[in-house]
């Protein structure tokens, strides 16, 4: 058992979930909420995860692929009806977020408006909040050592809650939760770290250790993935997945880039069900090619790195694992880029991009990932 004090608390093994119980003792919760997905129930592991308690605890099961606030006041409400003192956000990036956004609103009032980064809500966001364990079911957001919940708000908006207040108490990462994902959710998850781990260590704050972090995660991951996608079962290739997407989010705290900028508005597109990870896939062999002028000698330890020119590492590697050859594929039309390219100015991550990109090279980006 690893057990890292960085930003939280993080247990890191094959079978730690068995230690959720005891963890909770720990943090004095008494009744937790566990909340997940309908699709992560139908496996069978929230079962097995609320098994492992002397009463089943209640299940908010309802999370959406991109969670919006409507859900979280759901799940808030079924905190409250059932009396918990404390949450437990089982799954993918999605599930955990929603859990943090249900955290949020454990000790303060909505709307989630009012909490968000791009209206300065970090300085409304107070510590007065219950206790929360992150147990991750894919390799992806990293979300379960993250100071963000990114959620599509009551007006429409995919915006992130950012506070050191909103890391979970503990992250209990057992990849075994991760073993028989298919293949192209694997694949996607598992650009999704990898696309953190590239975007932080291009991001222009100073911050040594976060590079040094975000570059080991990226070894890792590119080592790994063609294989942890070839082979759900390969529990070596599982392991070092999911140390990439913790290493990604553990990183990110200096910030990310373009990519997620244009990603986030584009999971609140209505009548679309974009996947986070696959949208970061697509689009970033076009923004390392846009940050290339901006980043100077990074460019070379990337390529090092990858072991060729990274943009074009990178597109292969997306073909190679099966995943979608453009935006266009997935349904996004020019008339919704138009509407990106603006909103992608007002993401968060807009601001700690290695170069400045306007509303014109938002909607370059965007064509060139089409």
């Amino acid at each position: 058992m690893s057990s890292i004090s960085y930003l939280t608390r993080i247990e890191f093994e094959h079978g730690a979930v068995r230690r959720l119980p005891a963890l909770l003792d720990e943090l004095k919760v008494a009744r937790p909420l566990i909340v997940t997905d309908r699709g992560l129930a139908a496996t069978g592991i929230v079962k097995r995860v609320a098994g492992l308690f002397d009463a089943a605890p209640p299940v908010f099961d309802a999370t959406p692929a991109n969670p919006t606030e409507a859900a979280v006041l759901q799940a808030r409400a079924l905190y409250r009806e059932t009396g918990c003192d404390g949450l437990v956000g089982l799954g993918g990036g999605s599930s955990i977020d929603l859990a943090k956004a249900v955290r949020l609103l454990s000790g303060h009032e909505g709307p989630l408006a009012l909490f968000t980064a791009v209206a300065g809500g970090a300085a409304r966001i107070h510590g007065r909040i219950c206790p929360m364990v992150a147990v991750p079911t894919t390799a992806g957001t990293g979300s379960e050592v993250g100071r963000a919940a990114v959620i599509v708000t009551a007006e429409g908006r995919k915006l992130g809650l950012v506070s050191p207040f909103m890391v979970p108490s503990v992250a209990l990462c057992d990849p075994e939760l991760t073993l028989g994902l298919p293949p192209l959710l694997t694949a996607a998850t598992g650009m999704d770290a990898i696309s953190h781990c590239l975007e932080t260590y291009m991001s222009p704050a100073i911050n040594p250790p976060a590079d040094a972090i975000a570059l080991d995660g990226l070894r890792r991951g590119i080592a790994a993935i063609r294989a942890a996608t070839r082979d759900g079962s390969d529990r070596t290739a599982r392991w070092e997945m999911m140390m990439c997407a913790l290493q990604g989010a553990l990183a990110f705290q200096k910030g990310l880039g373009a990519v997620h900028a244009l990603t986030h508005p584009m999971g609140a597109i209505p009548g679309l069900t974009l996947h986070h990870g696959t949208l970061n896939a697509i689009l970033m062999p076009a923004v390392l090619r846009f940050n290339r002028t901006a980043i100077g000698g990074k460019w070379a330890v990337l390529a090092d790195i990858l072991g060729g020119t990274p943009d074009q590492v990178i597109a292969t590697l997306c073909a190679e694992l099966g995943l979608p050859g453009g935006l266009r594929a997935l349904g996004v039309t020019e008339t919704m880029m138009q509407h990106i390219a603006g909103e992608a100015l007002r993401d968060h991550c807009h601001a700690t991009n290695p170069r400045t990109a306007s509303r014109d090279d938002y909607l370059d980006l965007l064509r060139a990932a089409a």
